[in-house]
């Protein structure tokens, strides 16, 4: 049993070795494979027309943003205040430099907290202001169907950006190219 147990050992322990620069990196891959374009493509539907569209939003990035606000105000942009609009602006710009962040291994621990915490207001405002409480979208955990969109899905994904909180980029990212080089300043 010890030859057994001794070869599990290494072959695990080999396993255990690669992870630790592996994992990163594949929670990058996943991250970029599943998430990188479904962001950007929602941060697009959020931009204005033409080049000033950077800093006025279109009306669907207020309605996607804040519904029951929008509505409220008979879909006139214009009696939202100040801190909607720096608020929708602020989220559409997170919806490309957050993932870009994530995806280069720049300030990844930081990049993907903040995508969790974009993750936690994204899905409730989809619960809270877009009334997704049909158990189809809103699901549950632990109840034996693993295809709902809020409950589910983004656990995952939450999951993913949680290893890159706590493992950081990996080797093979601009966050370990910065570290190298402030190492090897720091012994010249």
């Amino acid at each position: 049993m010890n030859p057994l147990v001794s070869i599990h050992d290494k072959v695990f322990g080999l396993v255990e070795t690669a992870g630790t620069w592996l994992l990163p990196l594949l929670a990058r891959f996943v991250f970029a494979a599943v998430l990188l374009v479904y962001y950007w493509n929602s941060g697009l539907t959020k931009l204005g027309d033409g080049l000033f569209g950077l800093f006025s939003p279109s009306i669907g990035a207020y309605s996607q943003i804040f519904p029951k606000q929008l509505e409220a105000v008979g879909y006139d942009v214009s009696q939202l205040g100040l801190s909607h609009w720096a608020i929708v602006m602020a989220g559409t710009y997170a919806e490309f430099l957050l993932p870009l962040l994530i995806v280069i291994g720049l300030f990844t621990r930081l990049a993907a907290l903040g995508m969790i915490g974009f993750v936690v207001v994204q899905s409730l405002t989809d619960i809270y202001g877009h009334g997704a409480t049909d158990l189809a979208t809103l699901g549950a955990w632990f109840d034996n169907q693993p295809s709902s969109v809020i409950m589910d899905q983004r656990l995952f994904w939450v999951f993913t950006l949680g290893i890159l909180v706590i493992r950081g980029a990996g080797v093979l990212s601009v966050d370990a190219l910065l570290r190298s080089r402030a190492q090897n300043v720091a012994t010249a």
